[in-house]
């Protein structure tokens, strides 16, 4: 059965608070200060973001703890040899240290090209569109245009529904005690559903959906939802929601 606005607003009072952000990759972005530093972080930290929570923490770790302070900087500074040589021996289930060095290369020629990755989602954006949907397609394959990393960044036209690019779309957009809201420019209230197992399993208890499936289409009708309930902020729900579902499931 649905449920209204209010049991949204008490779940998220109770749950979206920094103490609740462990384990989640999100840790790493606020882990820096700078506003560079964040994208190039989350970005890594999001895309990462498939598999066991555990060792996802420990592969992220294992990409940033290289790159020292500032992941920009070092980005910046490292020529294409090094990023190959440093991450040679990386692995993260399916995601090699060959391809992971593609998706840094990819990262590095973003930043060379349009100095953050905002303004390169920005050449994408329409205030028209009522989601970014078409955006998430445009920034990846822009992102991608000088190789692919399958693992990290699906290609547009097997029309996932993009979760990790979702959730850092989130990180980067919204701002509160758990999303730190990097970018100015993009409007939260077009914002998608990152949507992993935990988020449709709710949606599916809730009565929100009743799809099965994790395709684009799923979120996009479970974000049309909390679009009725909140118009400015769709995705406001979702850390507190899934962070909610999780714990109950642990108990």
């Amino acid at each position: 059965m649905k449920t209204d606005k209010t049991h949204f607003e008490k779940t998220y009072r109770e749950f979206n608070k920094p103490g609740f952000i462990h384990p989640d990759p999100l840790e790493f972005v606020w882990r820096y200060k700078s506003r560079a530093d964040r994208e190039i972080a989350g970005l890594i930290a999001a895309c990462l973001a498939y598999g066991n929570v555990t060792q996802i923490l420990k592969s992220v770790e294992k990409v940033l703890a290289p790159m020292g302070k500032s992941p920009s900087a070092w980005l910046k500074a490292a020529d294409n040899n090094k990023i190959k040589k440093t991450f040679s021996s990386f692995r993260h289930r399916f995601t090699a240290g060959a391809e992971l060095a593609v998706f840094l290369l990819n990262l590095k020629h973003a930043l060379g090209e349009h100095a953050s990755l905002e303004r390169l989602f920005l050449k994408g954006y329409s205030r028209e569109e009522e989601t970014v949907e078409n955006a998430i397609y445009k920034f990846v394959t822009a992102f991608n245009s000088r190789g692919c990393a399958p693992s990290l960044t699906p290609r547009p036209e097997h029309k996932s529904s993009f979760k990790r690019i979702n959730l850092f779309l989130r990180w980067m957009v919204r701002k509160d005690s758990v999303d730190p809201g990097v970018w100015t420019r993009v409007s939260p209230s077009k914002l998608i559903i990152p949507l992993d197992t935990h988020m449709r399993q709710v949606s599916m208890r809730l009565g929100i959906t009743s799809r099965k499936d994790t395709s684009m289409r799923t979120a996009a009708e479970i974000t049309a939802y909390f679009r009725k309930v909140n118009p400015d902020d769709p995705v406001k729900y979702d850390f507190s929601l899934t962070r909610a579902g999780i714990r109950a499931n642990n108990v």
